[in-house]
């Protein structure tokens, strides 16, 4: 099989794409014919060396794809060979084949294209975890989306949309704004010329917003929470910025708001049922046409180093795919 291989941990123009055997499909698995994969920051960060997790070398990364069963290991009953599937693994789905636990896998929609299921898994998994579970949002809340026109930014702006809140995007060019209002964002703050504190008092009337979505960290995170509202929610998703943020704990105290940890993967882990019936309640809001997933930036395999920039200089808007 042809993959995109990690041999040290340095920047990701580093990997090479090779030939390597391909897996075998174990009690459990199956085995996938990749068609395309979804680029993940966490895979920027693994292939760094910089992630919670930190694989043996050499290994394949790619955490999520969508591709068509290949095989299928002992004591697999949910799925056949040619069932086209969204799968979640650990590792390996840069690659042309790739073997993940048959209950990481979904059946995929005959509506969604490969490109659109391997975007599918992580991005919206985490944004309706934060914003279901963990924010528990509300029809008629206010919902601020930093980084608003990223993978997550996206999703974020889509599902709460569909949840019936209203959502101001920020983010740091006009060009990443009007694609935020394309997909369903109803009010926009360019924090690279506006000041976001005060912007955020004159859009909600001086009530502040309900629910903070933040992949971005650094400098904005103060500014963004020093305009939260009375019992607001803030979701700490990720430091696409770089810099982890250090927000001052009166802030919280003055508005009895919360600071609320996201870890999708790890909570998915946790309690697979209930992320499998998030994952059954998002492909049934595409089904009503509540929203569709986008990919705006796809690649092929050999052009792996050209994705990777785009989403470490967060030029992306939406989703970065690698088409096999």
């Amino acid at each position: 099989m042809k993959a995109l291989v990690c041999k040290e941990f340095a920047s990701t123009d580093k990997l090479v794409v090779e030939e390597m055997p391909a897996p075998v499909a174990g009690d459990g698995e199956i085995l996938i014919d990749v068609k395309a994969a979804g680029i993940n920051f966490p895979d920027v960060l693994m292939v760094q060396g910089n992630y919670q997790i930190k694989p043996e070398l050499p290994f394949v990364p790619g955490t999520e794809g969508a591709g068509v069963v290949a095989a299928v290991g002992a004591g697999v009953k949910n799925f056949k060979l040619g069932d086209r599937v969204i799968f979640n693994a650990m590792l390996g789905s840069f690659a042309t084949q790739c073997v993940c636990p048959a209950v990481s896998a979904l059946p995929m929609p005959d509506a969604l294209s490969f490109e659109q299921g391997a975007g599918f898994s992580i991005t919206y998994g985490t944004s309706y975890y934060a914003l279901k579970q963990r924010a528990n949002l509300q029809p008629g809340e206010t919902v601020l989306v930093l980084g608003a026109a990223g993978g997550v930014g996206v999703t974020a702006i889509q599902i709460a949309k569909a949840m019936g809140a209203k959502v101001i995007a920020a983010a740091s060019t006009e060009e990443k704004l009007d694609f935020a209002e394309q997909v369903g964002a109803d009010m926009r703050i360019n924090y690279s010329t506006e000041n976001l504190k005060q912007r955020l008092k004159e859009l909600t009337d001086g009530k502040g917003v309900d629910v903070i979505y933040d992949p971005v960290g650094g400098d904005y995170t103060e500014q963004a929470y020093r305009s939260i509202a009375w019992y607001g929610r803030y979701l700490v998703i990720g430091f696409a910025s770089g810099p982890i943020p250090k927000l001052p704990l009166n802030l919280p105290l003055l508005k009895c708001g919360d600071i609320i940890g996201v870890f999708w993967g790890s909570w998915a882990m946790r309690d697979p049922k209930a992320a499998q019936q998030n994952f059954l309640e998002l492909l049934q809001m595409i089904e009503q046409g509540k929203f569709a997933p986008i990919t705006t930036e796809v690649y092929d395999l050999d052009n792996s180093a050209e994705a990777f920039r785009c989403i470490s200089e967060r030029r992306a808007r939406g989703k970065v795919i690698l088409r096999m």
